[in-house]
């Protein structure tokens, strides 16, 4: 049975969590109390990513996340306590992310603390003040952040599989953004930004762990019950073109072996085909016992092999990796990988398959369920994706799949129209 909490609005409850809604300016709120234990997680998700930025601004989703770090004028290197002196000065983990579909930010604490976590998040909601030194000082720090990812063969290859299969879609570009974007982008930009999405309307408050739910519910009321509710952000309008055919993709540079990743169109998160993909994942990679591993290590091609679905809003990647041996050639390790592709899109998998693939995401989901922060993770994940009940009916879903239901998503996704190709070949370097 729910509980009342005034100016709150009770949405629903499933898996041992509660959902509300602030009903002055829309919060949405989640709370999963979990046992005794003293500590806490308190998030906050912004249903803002590198999907919402427009040509000339990506990357801004990430500079925001570092620039919410820089001040308010109450918690400011000015004012003489910034968000970390005063959070981990009481043992808080504090930190955020910046993904596609979401930013987050988020303490883990003890739980007499936690309202220190609500007062810091709620300030900066709309306190932010960007003010133009501190820009100028980060934009270097971030510039040498995707310097230091340009030097990285195997994200540049991911990047370049992502920038190559989405032509007109956001997910087009890295969150990062591009180098330009980021050395143009003003405080005024960044305020712009900042203007149309950090409203309680398009954010989840999540609390997780050992708190007094009541007082939680006050102290959230009291700190964010001022604010008011912000204009509703126009959703994303691009739509990305039917894919007519292969493309390919490669990386050429110094540094490690080389590598292949072959990637499909995918549906979102919420479609029934990507529980197909997932269970079809694990039976193609997960463990030594696993259709990929079997044909592509065990046999000495490569050295490593992953195969999994993108979980975003929008249409993703269904993608398999893998890094190849000194004896092996990247031809003969994209036929074995298309041949495995193709089984799986003709031939019904066994149930021994498809209990035992349930067995290991079973325990990947609970592992990474364990622990408050953990369950937060998984939680921002689901928000970003469209639906905060993704996390809690994961599992269930997934217990759905049949053999024919993974047949027929590999049949549909699996095709050469919607592949992306993505080769990495190391570059020798020159002996003088």
């Amino acid at each position: 049975m729910s509980t009342s909490y005034e100016g709150y609005e009770f949405i629903e409850e499933d898996g041992g969590i509660s959902s509300y809604k602030m009903t002055g300016n829309g919060l949405n709120i989640l709370l999963a109390p979990q046992g005794a234990a003293p500590v806490s997680t308190f998030m906050i998700t912004y249903r803002v990513g590198s999907r919402n930025e427009k040509p000339g601004e990506t990357g801004a989703t990430h500079f925001l996340e570092h620039m919410m770090f820089k001040g308010t004028e109450r918690f400011s290197k000015k004012a003489g306590e910034t968000v970390f002196n005063v959070l981990q000065g009481r043992g808080a983990q504090v930190n955020a992310t910046t993904w596609n579909d979401r930013t987050n930010y988020y303490e883990l604490l003890p739980s007499e603390h936690l309202h220190l976590a609500i007062d810091i998040e709620s300030d900066r909601m709309r306190g932010l003040l960007l003010d133009p030194e501190e820009v100028k000082s980060e934009r270097t720090v971030i510039l040498n952040e995707f310097d230091r990812g340009e030097n990285e063969p195997l994200r540049k290859l991911y990047h370049s599989v992502w920038s190559t299969a989405f032509e007109a879609h956001p997910y087009h570009h890295p969150t990062i953004g591009w180098r330009s974007d980021i050395e143009q982008i003003t405080p005024k930009g960044l305020r712009s930004f900042y203007d149309r999405y950090y409203w309680p309307n398009h954010a989840t408050v999540s609390v997780i762990g050992g708190f007094d739910p009541q007082a939680v519910m006050s102290k959230i009321m009291e700190c964010f019950g001022g604010i008011e509710r912000g204009p509703e952000p126009q959703d994303i309008s691009i739509r990305e073109p039917e894919q007519i055919g292969e493309r390919r993709t490669s990386i050429r540079m110094t540094g490690g072996m080389p590598a292949i990743i072959l990637a499909f169109k995918s549906p979102p998160a919420a479609h029934d085909d990507t529980f197909a993909l997932h269970m079809g994942s694990m039976i193609l990679s997960s463990g030594k016992t696993s259709r990929l591993y079997r044909a592509l290590v065990d046999s000495g091609l490569t050295s490593s092999q992953s195969a999994g679905a993108s979980s975003f809003r929008d249409e993703g990647l269904f993608t398999v990796f893998a890094m190849l041996t000194q004896t092996s050639t990247i031809e003969e390790v994209e036929l074995a990988i298309n041949a495995e592709l193709e089984k799986l899109a003709t031939e019904l998998v066994t149930d021994e398959e498809i209990q035992r693939a349930l067995s290991k995401l079973e325990a990947q989901t609970l592992y990474a369920r364990d622990g408050s922060f953990s369950l937060a993770s998984q939680l921002n994940e689901a928000i970003a994706s469209g639906d905060w009940k993704l996390h809690t009916q994961f599992l269930t879903r997934a217990r759905l799949v049949t053999s024919e239901a993974i047949r027929s998503a590999a049949k549909r996704y699996f095709a050469r129209d919607t592949k992306t190709v993505g080769v990495f070949e190391p570059k020798e370097v020159p002996v003088n």
